[in-house]
């Protein structure tokens, strides 16, 4: 649907209408800002994430894993509070320079979470065959080791590159233009009108130039070994007493930035207003239609992605993966984009459920449901196709084999889908802006509203508890990543 919203809009715009919307100086400048904002911010994460990565995975250095902790803890914090810390500590900054210092430190563990993983899965008998060929250290990692992080460099740069194209209130705080911010506010003047449908249709296009920049440039070597490899443990270079000073400063810099600054910022504001900040009577009903919100689309989209992922995993064909996929691009939207979808066809075809909780709920199946498909496919594949053919045997139909059998044994991956789909409505910003019915107010509304009248006080409580419901979810990440290492 989003997708065909975007095509279907432009044919029944015009050619002529379409020139005069997207060929004018304000996309232009629109897009320059985009593609600066990718340009910098992508390699910057990645020398960021794959540095912290070799330093807490490769080395010595003292209390590793604690900085391995540190480095994916940000992703706790939600990337409009990054925005929300840096610009009440430090009110002057905006622009270019501040879009891409706040996208660095709020997304950079993109990057380090697969690029640890993947150095930890190294098999070392391959650098020890080419430092035995006389490669230097130096050469080796950038010879040997940097290729074969080649898939998690490139899946965790595009990661954040859809990241960057689709948020909002991160560049809205530090007053930066992007197509996300420039389609909401002619949203919010126009009501759906062209100019903002023409440039969720250019969006669209850069994401998907960015999906397509990534699947060509992937490669098709091959990363897997055929036999065991080596078992031992990864080598750890021993770092001098001068270099182990220096390389320090990366991983407390980091920390300081991306989460000293809003845990001081957070502090400082909840000092500031006392306990008048604490104002219940607003604070609770947003935590609990949050709640109910999170809960019941998380479950939708947990339900919803299970035919997809058991014909995924037990009929394989060209059309279960086409409508596997169709579920991947649609999610790479951004959710700016699928809410102007589901306000177009709700207005025009389902009026009763426009500005309806069911909208809504619609949106987050969309935007999530990947999220869900992933774990329960995990899950699914782990349960043996054998009991629920004997489950079928013993007279029960495959809907009840399905859910009796397979279902239980894969329900911690069901849970896991559950809970990362639940954390991420919690954050979601701009398609509940969007669509949420009048009255509604989420802890992630009622704070944008709160920084958008400069009452920075008053927001510091709604930052603090999605931070507080965020850091389950980065836990399970930075778990999930050393399990699936054998760490």
């Amino acid at each position: 649907m989003p997708i065909g919203f975007v095509i279907g809009i432009s044919i029944q715009t015009g050619w002529d209408t379409i020139v005069e919307l997207v060929f004018r100086p304000r996309v232009g400048e629109l897009l320059i800002n985009t593609v600066l904002l990718v340009v910098l911010t992508i390699p910057l994460c990645v020398l960021l994430g794959v540095g912290l990565a070799w330093l807490t995975e490769r080395t010595d250095l003292p209390y590793r894993r604690l900085w391995s902790a540190l480095a994916t803890a940000p992703l706790a914090v939600p990337a409009f509070v990054h925005s929300y810390a840096w610009v009440s500590l430090f009110p002057p900054i905006h622009g270019l320079f501040a879009g891409v210092l706040v996208s660095v430190i709020a997304y950079f563990p993109f990057l380090y979470l697969p690029a640890a993983a993947a150095l930890r899965r190294l098999d070392p008998g391959i650098e020890d065959v080419a430092e035995s060929l006389g490669l230097k250290p130096w050469a080796v990692f950038f010879r040997v080791v940097l290729p074969q992080l080649r898939l998690a460099i490139w899946g965790g740069g595009l990661l954040v590159g859809l990241h960057l194209l689709s948020e909002y209130g991160l560049y809205v705080m530090v007053r930066f233009d992007t197509f996300t911010t420039a389609i909401f506010d002619q949203f919010q003047s126009s009501f759906n009108g062209p100019a903002a449908n023409m440039l969720a249709g250019v969006l669209a296009l850069c994401c998907l130039a960015m999906l397509v920049f990534e699947s060509g440039t992937r490669g098709k070597a091959r990363y897997a070994r055929v036999g065991s490899g080596s078992a031992r443990e990864q080598r750890v270079f021993q770092l001098s007493h001068m270099t182990t000073a220096l390389v320090l400063l990366l991983p407390i810099l980091t920390s300081v930035l991306a989460l000293g600054v809003p845990l001081v910022t957070l502090t400082k504001w909840l000092i500031a207003g006392g306990a008048e900040v604490w104002d219940l009577a607003n604070i609770l009903p947003a935590l609990e239609q949050t709640m109910v919100l999170a809960s019941v689309g998380a479950i939708l989209t947990t339900l919803a992605a299970i035919p997809i992922a058991w014909l995924s995993v037990r009929s394989p064909g060209r059309l279960h993966r086409l409508l596997e996929s169709c579920n991947y691009i649609a999610s790479s939207l951004p959710g700016i984009v699928v809410a102007l979808a589901l306000v177009t066809v709700t207005v025009r075809y389902a009026r009763p459920i426009y500005q309806t909780a069911i909208t809504v709920l619609l949106a987050y199946i969309l935007m999530f449901l990947p999220r869900a498909l992933v774990n329960l496919r995990a899950g699914i594949a782990q349960a043996p196709v054998e009991l629920e053919n004997i489950a079928r045997s013993l007279g029960r139909s495959p809907i009840q084999a399905l859910w009796v059998v397979t279902m239980r044994l894969a329900s911690p991956g069901a849970a896991a889908g559950v809970a990362l789909v639940f954390l991420a409505i919690t954050n979601e910003l701009t398609a509940t802006l969007l669509l949420a019915p009048s009255g509604t107010r989420t802890l992630a509304t009622a704070f944008w509203a709160m920084t958008s009248e400069i009452d920075y006080a008053a927001a510091a409580p709604y930052a603090l508890i999605m931070v507080v419901l965020s850091l389950p979810l980065t836990w399970l990440l930075y778990y999930q990543s050393k399990r699936t290492a054998g760490r």
